[in-house]
């Protein structure tokens, strides 16, 4: 392995799929290394909202081709280098992140659904990406959920004060105005950077609150 250490990436089937290209963005301009888990649902949530089929025979080119699309869809709004990204299959369960023993720094699910919520909460293991977010819960790694529904229900909302009480972040990916948003992307970039704030992995993806009203105003 060479001390490589990365962040598995869990992209489950909530609408949000922008979110996680932003995050998956910024980990790698941040030079941090990626093991990418894409569940089964989120292929399709993928193929809708991008058009983008994830395969995992192709899995370096169509992630290339996502990465590089703007939330607007626009393609080749940006340039990333997928190098320093490892692809696990999600139903790959011998995979190294079902192990407690495979090095990582923690994992991000972005977007989580409440089906994986609720999946990871109960300890459930169905998939990789589940698996891998109950062992990082077990050896105590940093478990950042960024939860993508609404409204939330009674059940939902109980299996994320279980995830919280287990030591993970939970995190609704819910956009702010006071950074100046002005397009789509900005939105998501906030949402992005949010994430990455509680990985604490350095960044420069929103305009931080510094106290003045009215500060991001360029009226």
């Amino acid at each position: 392995m060479n001390g490589r250490r990365p962040w598995i990436v869990g992209v489950s089937g909530a609408s949000g799929t922008p979110y996680a290209a932003a995050v998956l963005r910024g980990l790698l301009a941040a030079g941090e290394r990626v093991d990418l888990v894409v569940s089964r649902a989120s292929r399709l949530t993928l193929l809708d909202e991008t058009g983008i089929a994830f395969r995992d025979a192709h899995w370096r080119d169509d992630l290339r081709e996502w990465l590089a699309r703007g939330a607007d869809g626009k393609p080749g709004t940006f340039t990333v280098d997928v190098d320093d990204v490892r692809h696990w299959a999600a139903g790959d369960l011998a995979a190294g992140p079902s192990s407690g023993s495979y090095p990582v720094k923690g994992m991000l699910i972005v977007p989580a659904s409440t089906a994986s919520v609720a999946g990871v909460a109960l300890g459930l293991s169905k998939d990789l990406l589940q698996r891998a977010a109950s062992v990082t819960l077990k050896e105590r790694r940093p478990l950042v959920v960024a939860v993508r529904e609404t409204p939330l229900n009674g059940q939902t909302l109980r299996h994320l004060v279980t995830l919280d009480e287990a030591g993970a972040v939970v995190l609704p990916a819910s956009p702010a105005f006071y950074a100046g948003a002005t397009h789509i992307q900005d939105l998501v970039d906030f949402v992005a950077g949010r994430v990455l704030d509680a990985a604490g992995v350095p960044h420069r993806l929103y305009r931080r609150w510094e106290g003045e009203l009215g500060g991001s105003r360029t009226d």
